[in-house]
């Protein structure tokens, strides 16, 4: 059974570079990937495409032959895409076994209230792949609370118009640091709490935005948001090794991969992290990690790296020693170092 990731998020959220990592993130832990590139405006990926629209269909080609700007281009060849299914679905039986990422569009409309997209991927799970939609939103939209009320109902839209298992992430959340304090804790943001408390400071954003008329609106929306009860965030830095695990596992458990899938036997570190209730994040870890103490946990990270790189070069060595007939040292070779607890770590002796 195949699975699947449709990246969402409005232009500049980071949705190539979230493929690009994600794709050697799945090379790292051992799952074989390919990123399919559904953009007709992106003609350079940052990633190694394994099939791309654009040798169906240019943007440049619909803007010129059809006279539309490009907006209404992408549109277009996301309606003709739809109409030529076969292509995709004959480029996807090359892929026959491989976890594909779907790097999508950042026009909006294609996951609020245009069809061709969703139609795409129900006729995909038709033919059996288990798909995930993961939407992406850049965290500035947290220095602004106009910005991440838009981005919550942006969210919640796309739920309710792609109608699959679907994890919201905030991502470039290392950057936070830097941006101006929040008024609430970062777990606020992420879990979506009651929108009532930001009330306040949405009102103080613009002075238009302190009269009657609009203190229901934003009454009326923060309720709308609170009754659905849908939506809630994970954290992103594409960077760190720690956070793309934890958000591959939320994906892989919302999409079903964890239940009924095998990394294979050469098991290196990172897969057995996967497999490991550990590596979740805590919730509120996330203020912390991310905010208050950013620097020394980036400092704890960086030396829990370079013990297990040290580490994996010991067993790399012991192993050659064994091939070659190193004899009854092996496992003394093979044993960490005292006192280092820096991760999980897996040694096993070639027969």
């Amino acid at each position: 059974m195949p699975f699947g990731q449709l990246v969402l998020g409005s232009p500049g959220a980071g949705k190539s570079t979230y493929c690009d990592g994600m794709h050697q993130f799945m090379g790292a832990i051992g799952r074989q990937c390919s990123v399919v590139n559904l953009d007709p405006a992106n003609d350079h990926t940052s990633y190694p495409c394994a099939l791309d629209i654009r040798s169906l269909v240019t943007l440049e080609e619909i803007m010129a032959d059809d006279r539309l700007g490009p907006n209404g281009g992408i549109l277009y060849a996301l309606e003709e895409l739809e109409h030529n299914m076969e292509w995709l679905e004959n480029g996807l039986k090359e892929l026959e076994g491989d976890y594909i990422l779907f790097d999508c569009p950042g026009q909006v409309e294609l996951y609020t209230h245009h069809t061709s997209l969703r139609n795409i991927f129900y006729r995909l799970q038709k033919l059996g792949y288990r798909l995930v939609a993961v939407h992406l939103s850049d965290c500035f939209c947290l220095t602004q609370p106009s910005l991440y009320v838009s981005n919550i109902l942006l969210a919640l839209r796309a739920m309710l118009q792609m109608d699959l298992p679907h994890i919201n992430v905030l991502t470039k959340i290392d950057k936070l640091a830097s941006y101006d304090p929040l008024p609430f804790n970062l777990d606020f943001y992420t879990e979506v709490q009651d929108l009532s408390y930001l009330l306040p400071s949405l009102e103080a954003e613009t002075p238009a935005m302190r009269s009657e008329k609009f203190s229901r609106l934003n009454q009326a929306i923060a309720d709308l948001v609170e009754r659905f009860g849908l939506v809630s965030f994970e954290v992103l830095a594409v960077e760190n090794k720690k956070s793309m695990m934890h958000l591959l596992r939320v994906i892989d458990r919302a999409g079903g991969y964890v239940f009924g899938s095998a990394e294979g036997a050469n098991d290196t570190i990172w897969q057995v992290a996967m497999r490991n209730e550990s590596s979740l994040m805590e919730g509120q870890d996330i203020q912390e990690r991310w905010v208050d103490n950013k620097e020394f946990y980036d400092e704890m990270e960086r030396k829990e790296e370079e013990e297990q790189e040290k580490l994996r070069e010991a067993q790399a060595e012991a192993q050659a020693e064994a091939s070659g007939g190193g004899g009854s040292d092996v496992l003394e070779a093979m044993t960490p170092p005292p006192g280092s607890d820096s991760g999980i770590r897996v040694a096993r002796k070639k027969k």
